[in-house]
């Protein structure tokens, strides 16, 4: 299953955002065992398959949670240095993440929805680790929030039999 592009990503956050956002080639794959543990998004298509996993690095969740409610940068900034995940942060991002599900269904041409985020500081089903480390069928890129910070997003798709 094709992942979206790097400009329907760019237009997702800057359209959300309401802020200049640059889009880059990440260093390597975000890998769901770094610490402080990412945020993950699971998407399903309409037979309730899951077809694509989301993972957000800990200070990307943190510049788009506060970027999303206009937070000043210091509460994210905060959050990064004690290592603690706020749930109103979380939650904006989860918001952008459940759009995420219209440009990976319009790269698939599936529809594809939302089923469930686990925030870093939820437990992660072993599964879907086990996914989110799988290199192949994904796009690592690097997204920089004007007035915030980068972080990094990875978009894994799973294949469906």
């Amino acid at each position: 299953m094709q992942m979206p592009d790097r400009k329907q990503i760019k237009d997702l956050f800057e359209g959300l955002l309401g802020r200049d956002v640059t889009i880059g080639d990440a260093p390597e794959p975000l890998s769901p065992d770094i610490v402080p543990a990412p945020a993950f998004a699971v998407y399903v298509d309409d037979a309730g398959r899951l077809s694509a996993v989301a993972l957000m690095d800990f200070v990307l969740v943190a510049y788009t949670g506060a970027a999303l409610a206009l937070v000043p940068v210091g509460g994210a900034e905060a959050a990064i240095e004690d290592n603690v995940m706020p749930t109103n942060l979380m939650d904006n991002t989860a918001e952008l993440l459940n759009v995420l599900a219209a440009p990976i269904g319009d790269a698939s041409g599936i529809h594809q929805r939302l089923e469930r985020t686990y925030s870093p500081n939820d437990v992660l089903p072993p599964e879907l680790a086990a996914i989110a480390a799988t290199l192949g069928a994904r796009e690592d890129v690097t997204v920089g929030i004007a007035g915030y910070g980068s972080g990094r997003l990875a978009m894994v798709s799973v294949p469906t039999y």
